[in-house]
């Protein structure tokens, strides 16, 4: 997989990430980080500089390498794997108490 040959740190995107790239995330201790959609002017406001190094010919869609400061995303799978896309909608059904916390002990991971 790219992850393991390129080296990043963390990926920026507003989709969920699937089975095999969060294994590839966890496994290579990166992190994928969720940018809001309607937020791409905040986003790429905190782009301070920028240069491609993959995949050129890919216009938007090639791999760029930012220089940011204080942009607005949120860790959506962390460095062990967990995804916010299956841990959230648990803490929320705990928080308006639809469900039991000890129901979904084990959901964190």
């Amino acid at each position: 997989m790219m992850l393991e040959q390129t080296g990043l740190i963390a990926m920026v995107g507003k989709a969920e990430r699937g089975p095999a790239a969060i294994e590839a995330i966890r496994d290579n201790k990166s992190a994928y980080l969720m940018a809001v959609g309607g937020a791409a002017y905040l986003v790429a406001k905190a782009i301070k500089a920028s240069r491609v190094v993959a995949f050129a010919d890919l216009g938007m869609e090639a791999i760029y390498e930012f220089e940011v400061k204080d942009m607005p995303v949120t860790v959506a799978v962390d460095s062990t794997g967990s995804s916010v896309h299956k841990t959230g909608p648990h803490e929320w059904l705990i928080k308006i108490g639809k469900i039991s916390p000890s129901l979904v002990a084990g959901a964190h991971h």
